[in-house]
């Protein structure tokens, strides 16, 4: 199988059925992405301010691709097992920014109040990337690695790299992560995805709206599961299934990865829809991608232990 690279000249800042791929692979094909974090680079400093930095930047979450993937067609699932995630800088950068964020108004849910000051934090990578250290505050937290947005393109719309959706985007939900195998619905021939937006860490929910933002080479091996169908994201880690739902208000993104994991578990592990209703009550998890985005991204999973009926 072929290993290919692509280390873009430009970004995009849409998820587009109507962009150029940046490259034409196989199934079982291997690409590493050169990703750029969600401000391009142009906060790099604690002087620095998002305002001024971003004043000319339109758009954010610079993404890399697309890349087709020969065979790829509507109706089909992708396959991406994400190999690793490779730092290729020693800080990363995360910010308080005007009108953006969990705990103050924005341009949709709008109040009165004053925006947040504005405030860049840097943070310093120890021990070849295994570690993150904010001095102002004085603590050092693990690198915990993942892509904030994997992405198909949608089947008609150019749609803001800062949306999640049912085509996977801008998600935020930190188990897009080494050793894990994203599926994502596929809407046009060669499927068209797309990466960016890697943070080095991030707490669920990514509250103040920016998490440790950091540039990055992400290895993923693609495949194709011909002739099956799915609604929404869904992630496999060794030991997990999880569904990834994105819907305002919250509650909708929980019943929609809920009501997604009980599908797959019908459909592959031979629950009867009640059954699985039942046990996810029990033993189901679930936790918050994003609270920030355009729309919010839930997260349910079950432990694979579960899924192994002894009747």
């Amino acid at each position: 199988m072929a290993v290919y690279e692509i280390k873009p000249e430009f970004y995009n800042y849409v998820f587009s059925p109507y962009l150029e791929p940046a490259a034409k692979i196989n199934p079982g094909d291997t690409v590493v992405f050169h990703t750029e974090d969600a401000f391009e680079g142009r906060i790099n400093s604690v002087d620095v301010k998002p305002k001024e930095a971003l004043k000319d930047a339109n758009f954010l979450n610079p993404q890399t691709g697309p890349v087709y993937i020969n065979g790829a067609e509507p109706g089909d699932t992708l396959v991406c097992k994400i190999d690793s995630i490779e730092f290729t800088r020693d800080w990363a950068v995360s910010a308080i920014m005007e009108y953006f964020g969990g705990l103050q108004s924005n341009d949709i849910t709008k109040t009165l109040q004053q925006p947040l000051e504005e405030k860049v934090y840097m943070w310093k990578s120890l021990e070849d990337g295994k570690y993150f250290r904010n001095e102002e505050i004085g603590v050092t937290i693990p690198a915990t690695p993942f892509c904030g947005t994997m992405a198909t393109a949608p089947k008609l719309e150019a749609i803001s790299a800062l949306a999640p959706g049912k085509f996977g985007g801008n998600m935020d939900v930190p188990d897009t992560k080494p050793g894990n195998i994203l599926y994502l619905p596929i809407y046009n021939e060669g499927g068209l995805f797309y990466i960016g937006d890697v943070h080095a860490a991030q707490g669920e929910g990514e509250l103040c709206g920016v998490a440790l933002e950091i540039s990055a080479k992400v290895t993923v091996t693609f495949d194709i599961i011909k002739g099956k169908t799915i609604k929404w994201p869904r992630i496999e880690s060794p030991d997990r299934i999880m569904s990834v739902g994105s819907a305002k208000p919250m509650e909708d993104a929980a019943r929609i990865s809920y009501a997604d994991l009980i599908e797959w578990m019908v459909d592959d592990y031979g629950f009867k829809k009640m059954d699985a209703y039942q046990l996810l009550s029990q033993v189901g998890e679930l936790y918050v991608g994003n609270m920030v985005d355009i729309v919010y991204s839930l997260c349910a999973s079950i432990d694979k232990k579960y899924l192994k009926q002894d009747k």
